[in-house]
């Protein structure tokens, strides 16, 4: 197998013309290899500057896990610090986990913050639909999105090797229109959920127009957990 670290996107581009496979940091993909046989090449975006920022608003997919601080919404970093174990982290990418992992803990926290993915294409970059993107397997080079109001992240504790954990996110953005509006994504399962509801009357509202989404359909557990998070961050009248 060939390891292929371009530096540039035009490099990278090169790469995806030989069919080279994404890696990340192979945490995911690795064992399968071993079992199944290497690709004659793959492709490592440690090193290609589009890829691992850390910013406000946005966020690189080759930035490993550990590295996801303060700089970013609560939601998102709290995402990041539940992976796995601390070895885990020094080396899981964020698009490693939203685009080949099964669990993809990161992604909750991506769709409450309204993210973009930002993918790369032999033809150009270009930024589109998270959920689209994931779908499709775009190369991913990072994800963006609007800073919000408040934000959380909570995953319930759960054994290793058993049925994934509970995970709600929710987060406050102000709406271009006025007011603001709530998001909240739920992974049940596999499966994960997400609503967006007004918030400008204060939590109890929000949870009122929850009830009548996918969100009011999850078991009892799961909603108690949204509840908890929901009344976290919108505390009062406009999220105030």
């Amino acid at each position: 197998m060939l390891l292929h670290l371009p530096t540039t996107v035009s490099e990278a581009q090169e790469c995806m013309a030989r069919d080279a496979v994404p890696i990340g940091g192979a945490t995911l993909v690795w064992a399968g290899w071993q079992r199944d046989g290497f690709p004659e090449h793959a492709m490592s975006l440690r090193e290609l500057p589009e890829a691992n920022g850390i910013e406000r608003e946005a966020l690189g997919a080759a930035v490993v896990l550990h590295r996801i601080d303060d700089r970013v919404p609560e939601a998102l970093r709290r995402a990041a610090a539940s992976v796995g174990t601390g070895a885990v982290r020094r080396t899981a990418t964020v698009g490693g986990n939203l685009v080949g992992s099964a669990l993809r803990c990161l992604l909750p926290a991506a769709l409450v913050l309204d993210a973009r993915a930002v993918t790369l294409e032999t033809d150009g970059v270009y930024e589109t639909d998270l959920s689209d993107a994931l779908a499709k397997h775009h190369l991913l080079l990072g994800i963006r999105w609007r800073e919000p109001i408040a934000s959380g992240y909570r995953k319930q504790p759960a054994e290793a090797g058993g049925p994934p954990p509970l995970v709600v996110a929710a987060a406050v953005h102000a709406d271009p229109a006025g007011g603001s509006r709530l998001r909240v994504a739920v992974r049940d399962g596999y499966d994960v959920l997400s609503a967006t509801v007004p918030c400008d009357a204060g939590a109890e509202q929000a949870l009122h127009a929850l009830e009548s989404t996918g969100i009011g359909t999850l078991p009892a557990a799961a909603r108690d957990l949204v509840r908890e998070q929901v009344s976290g961050i919108v505390t009062g009248p406009a999220g105030s």
